[in-house]
Parts: structure tokens; sequence; C-alpha cells
């Protein structure tokens, strides 16, 4: 009986420590502190492999609000009401450590999740907002989780 109940043991823990290696773990570390130094492509690189629209060359390029996806409107229309957000991972603080966005005190930006339609999970694009919460002055899209940042003018 001991002996079952051990190899039960081992099997779970197994099956737990198995699956900390893999790209699931990675978003989960990610996005509970969101710092974009630990983004899937190399600082300074989008995904596709273009150079990124952030603070490594200079000032993010900028989107307007007409230009963002219609979820992203849903998402800083969210911030401004302070909530409820569709997600408990939003507003998390975003440290920012790989220097993508202006540099400022830790605690000034928070990441809130854009919803990507047909995704089963959170998808990667965010919305990284600086300042106080509900304000929207100082607002940064990503759709590449963090590896590249326009910033949202006004």
């Amino acid at each position: 009986m001991k002996r079952a109940w051990a190899f039960s043991c081992i099997l779970a823990l197994s099956a737990i420590l198995g699956g900390c290696g893999k790209d699931g773990s990675r978003n989960a570390t990610q996005e509970s502190g969101a710092s974009g130094s630990q983004a899937p492509a190399q600082l300074g690189q989008a995904a596709s492999g273009t150079p990124a629209a952030s603070g490594a060359q200079g000032a993010p390029a900028t989107i307007t609000k007409a230009q963002l996806p219609g979820e992203a409107a849903e998402t800083l229309r969210l911030i401004k009401a302070g909530g409820p957000f569709p997600f408990g991972e939003d507003g998390v603080l975003f440290r920012n450590s790989a220097g993508l966005l202006p540099q400022h005190p830790r605690g000034y930006y928070h990441a809130y999740t854009v919803r990507t339609p047909g995704s089963a999970d959170r998808g990667q694009r965010r919305i990284v907002c600086g300042e106080l919460r509900k304000q929207t002055s100082d607002c940064y899209y990503t759709e590449d989780y963090y590896a590249s940042f326009k910033r949202i003018a006004q």
C-alpha cells in the first residue's frame, strides 16, 4: 500500500516538474511579473526578426487609437474605468527590465491583456500603461508579447 502511494506521488511530482521547462511555465512567470527581459525575441527585434519599434532604437513608434484593434480600445476603456478586467493577471506590475520603454521607477508600469479573437488563452497582445491606475496618457501596445512596443498617441 505504501509503495503504491509513493509511486503515485513520484508520478505526480514528475508530471509537475516535467512541465517546468516548457514554454507554459515561462509565460506564467513572465505574466505574473510581466518582465520584458524574458520576451521570446531578442532585444531590439520583433518575433519576425525585423527591428522592433521599441526603446532599444530610441523612442517607440507611435500608433493612434484608430489604428489599434477593437479589442485594444476595449482594454483602454476598462483601464480608464478601473475594471473589472477579464483576466486576473490584468493590472500586474510590468518591470520593463529589458528597457524597451522609457525608464521610470519600479511600480510605474502595469500590463493589461488585449483579447485575441479565436485564442484559447490570453494571447500575445498587451497594453502597458504608466502613471496612476485608471490613467491612459502613457500607454504602449505590444502584439508580440513584450518584444516590441508602440506608444499609443493621445
